[in-house]
């Protein structure tokens, strides 16, 4: 079974979404082996085509260029290299986010784009794990369970690949213990 750690970045404003759709602009994995060992990760940006110009909020947030967007293949490339990188439909796998907002992000984009997105599933939302791991009352950030066990938070917060670094913290300290 390989554990695949993904976190989203996509477009953002300080309101509602301009034709009420987001579009991913960045996706961070980081592949783990069954005993939580890292084999690779991938990092792509991805251009939206709905709304190209990503918002200076989105910018700020996320330390995302706009010409980082406009230099980056468009959602079908991206999965397509990321399917082909990933085996997913070869080896077992499971797709492990903190929050289930990337998993909506993804099965958008591939209706968005007429896409396939039964590779989505099984699904681990670790964010609603670790609450009930923890016995907590309401879920509670990754920037927050980070400082709460103890690591220190690596890289940017809202980068894809930082944020998919530092989920790697949380669930490989309680590997054994997650319920999946």
């Amino acid at each position: 079974m390989n554990f695949l750690i993904v976190d989203l970045e996509a477009t953002c404003w300080s309101g509602a979404p301009p034709n009420d759709i987001q579009e991913i602009i960045e996706i961070g994995v980081v592949m783990l082996d069954e005993y939580g060992e890292e084999r690779s990760s991938f990092n792509q940006f991805v251009r939206p085509l709905v709304n190209e110009r990503i918002s200076v909020f989105c910018q700020e947030l996320t330390g995302i260029e706009q010409e980082q967007v406009l230099r980056a293949q468009t959602f079908p490339n991206v999965i397509d290299l990321f399917l082909d990188w990933s085996e997913i439909g070869i080896d077992d796998h499971l797709l492990v986010t903190w929050g289930g907002k990337d998993i909506h992000l993804l099965q958008n984009d591939c209706i968005l784009h007429d896409l396939d997105y039964e590779w989505i599933s099984p699904h681990l939302n670790l964010k609603t794990a670790y609450r009930h791991l923890k016995s907590l009352k309401k879920p509670i950030g990754l920037k927050k369970c980070i400082d709460w066990e103890g690591f220190e938070f690596e890289g940017r917060h809202h980068r894809a690949i930082d944020d998919a670094i530092n989920t790697v913290k949380i669930f490989r300290k309680y590997l054994d213990e997650w319920q999946y």
